[in-house]
């Protein structure tokens, strides 16, 4: 499954407006010297098509958006060599699509009635009707179901026969009602005109203020307020994200058709957002099921093979449900969502242990991952819990005092945390911390430069916020102003290209760069990777360029690691050692022989 052509170098990940207004600015930082040989790979996050909310991840369509990219973008990146990859939203589609829209407009002679998920046609049968119009699931059911947010997952559209039908929603969902004009009323002729005036005046002062309009006192004309109240639902707006059916054969045309325009763009590597929600069934949870998630993986993996394409499936479970392991095994590469809690722990407790149990995880499983500091989303802290599934309690990466702990620490240096709920709206669970890397580790640049380090010298492809890199903190205005999700922009700071100017004359940043070559460039990393033993406040790891090759002999039908090719340099190699107190560390680089070269942090 796995494309062994993906190159096995440093990832950028940004928006196409993270840096300067467009993507050309990002593609002008590539070009600029100081960014020479520094990435061999790029995810460009979902503003890069056309979308409406969550900053992408509600995509009306997979075309261009031509406010923020152009084909000469993409033609420079070529050029750059630097391989792209893209997100295929796989749960869901903004409800300013194409197909929701013509839903909207046809209703049920719609070709995309079954595109989206009924939420009464789902539940039939396994279930009593509310008042409010919608089947409220067995307890069972209830008990089995994953929320993303308070309440049931449902949003209630409107059919253009005026009937309310509940929709499934996992995510986002706001509704907007706009103001009246006096042409939508004026077909009330009954009226006199200086009473519609005042109708008018009082249906728009509601709206405006976000009360509710059918409580109003119309005196003489109350027999019409029912009639006016359905003029205004008439004119709603909806802004959310839409469960796709995948039940429905329309929507698996849609996905092969995505499939082939990512590919167009030059897509090599495709992260499946929110794949675990996909497959629904009554009596099952709607997070990751079987066989139901994996029959659909499996056949995305046939689309994707024939685009040659490689597929991410990305997914936030509790370590201890073993899931990235299943994932893993089933021949994909996979997140590595522990990072970013692990690197907390151990730098400011400033221990080894729980990291090298990971880390032997993965070298004794040959998990391929894909790692990172910061991203768009959050710090994960539920993917490192344990998990008890009835049948015995598997233990997490850290224990829940631990993980706590990582949470209050980040939380006392001014970060946020995301939940997890219940259908009843109570918290089930912690799910994310949001703040910037950087703000999450104190603001520390010598923590920040190790944790870089060791992220680094960790098996897979490293993957890099565009902001961890230039060292950027909190930003809570954003924070505060940001809506709907508005706690992720807390690490979203479009950087100026006076900041960039300025960030790349920072010793922090330089530190980083330099850093980031040499792991984009050295052979050593396609080869072996062996920890020292040490004591728990020492870190000590070294990547030799012979054990790639010597590999490949021992098991030639294998073939190489996605994206590792066999090292013509088999003398080389390169050594992390650091201390987890202090963080002071140092990075020695053998290119050949007799040849040694010393990288030490702090530099003097």
């Amino acid at each position: 499954m796995v494309d062994s052509s993906l190159p096995n170098g440093v990832m950028l990940n940004a928006y196409p407006d993270s840096i300067g207004t467009k993507l050309s600015d990002t593609v002008a930082l590539l070009q600029r010297p100081e960014l020479e040989n520094v990435f061999s790979l790029f995810y460009i996050l979902p503003t890069f098509f056309q979308s409406d909310l969550d900053r992408g991840f509600s995509i009306s369509h997979y075309a261009i958006n031509d406010e923020l990219v152009g084909q000469e973008d993409l033609q420079a990146l070529q050029q750059l060599g630097i391989v792209l990859k893209f997100d295929l939203v796989l749960n869901h589609l903004s409800v300013r699509s194409p197909q929701f829209l013509d839903m909207l407009e046809k209703g049920d002679q719609s070709r995309y009635r079954d595109f989206f998920i009924d939420w009464n046609k789902f539940w039939e049968g396994e279930g009593e009707m509310s008042e409010a119009g919608y089947i409220i699931p067995h307890e069972t059911h209830l008990n089995r179901l994953f929320m993303r947010k308070p309440g049931l997952p449902i949003l209630f559209v409107r059919f253009p026969d005026g009937s309310e039908r509940p929709y499934w929603n996992t995510f986002y969902q706001e509704i907007h009602y706009r103001e009246l004009e006096f042409e939508d009323l004026k077909h009330l002729r009954i009226i006199p005109h200086a009473a519609l005036q005042d109708i008018l005046q009082q249906v728009n002062a509601k709206i405006a203020a976000g009360e509710d309009f059918r409580d109003l006192d119309l005196g003489f004309y109350l027999d019409y307020l029912e009639h006016i109240a359905n003029i205004v639902e008439s004119k709603r707006r909806y802004l959310g994200q839409m469960d796709l059916n995948a039940e429905s054969e329309a929507t698996w045309d849609f996905y092969e058709q995505t499939l082939q325009q990512l590919a167009d763009f030059g897509g090599k590597l495709i992260r499946l957002d929110a794949f675990a929600y996909l497959h629904k069934q009554p009596g099952l949870s709607n997070f990751f099921n079987t066989p139901g998630t994996w029959d659909y993986l499996d056949r995305l993996k046939t689309i994707a093979e024939a685009k040659q394409l490689t597929l991410l499936p990305e997914i936030h479970a509790q370590y201890g449900k073993g899931l990235h392991t299943e994932v893993a095994q089933a021949g994909y590469p996979i997140y590595d969502f522990f990072l970013p809690g692990l690197l907390l722990d151990a730098l400011d407790q400033g221990r080894n242990t729980y990291l090298l149990r990971w880390i032997d995880e993965i070298q004794t499983q040959g998990l391929r991952t894909v790692n990172m500091l910061g991203c768009h989303d959050g710090i994960p802290v539920l993917d490192l819990d344990g998990f008890d599934a009835g049948d015995g309690y598997q233990p997490g990466l850290l224990d829940s005092t631990a993980i706590e702990a990582v949470i209050e620490r980040v939380l006392a240096r001014g970060g946020r945390v995301k939940n997890l709920f219940g259908p009843d709206g109570k918290k089930i669970a912690y799910y994310q911390i949001n703040a910037t890397y950087f703000s999450a580790l104190g603001e520390d640049e010598q923590k920040l430069r190790l944790a870089r380090a060791i992220q680094l010298f960790m098996p897979g492809i490293p993957q890099v916020w565009y902001l961890d890199l230039f060292a950027g903190k909190n930003d809570y205005a954003a924070a505060d102003n940001g809506g709907t999700a508005g706690h992720k922009e807390i690490n979203r700071t479009t950087l100026t290209n006076d900041m960039i100017a300025i960030g790349l004359q920072s010793a922090v940043v330089r530190d980083q760069l330099e850093m980031m070559r040499l792991r984009n460039t050295s052979a050593a990393f396609s080869g072996q990777l062996t920890i020292a033993d040490t004591p728990p406040s020492k870190l000590k790891m070294t990547w030799s360029a012979s054990g790639s090759a010597q590999d490949l002999e021992k098991d030639p039908e294998q073939g190489p690691q996605p994206g590792l090719q066999p090292s013509s340099q088999p003398g080389e190699s390169v050594t992390l050692k650091a201390d987890l107190k202090t963080h002071q560390f140092s990075i020695h680089h053998s290119s050949a022989p007799g040849e040694v070269k010393v990288f030490s942090y702090p530099k003097c």
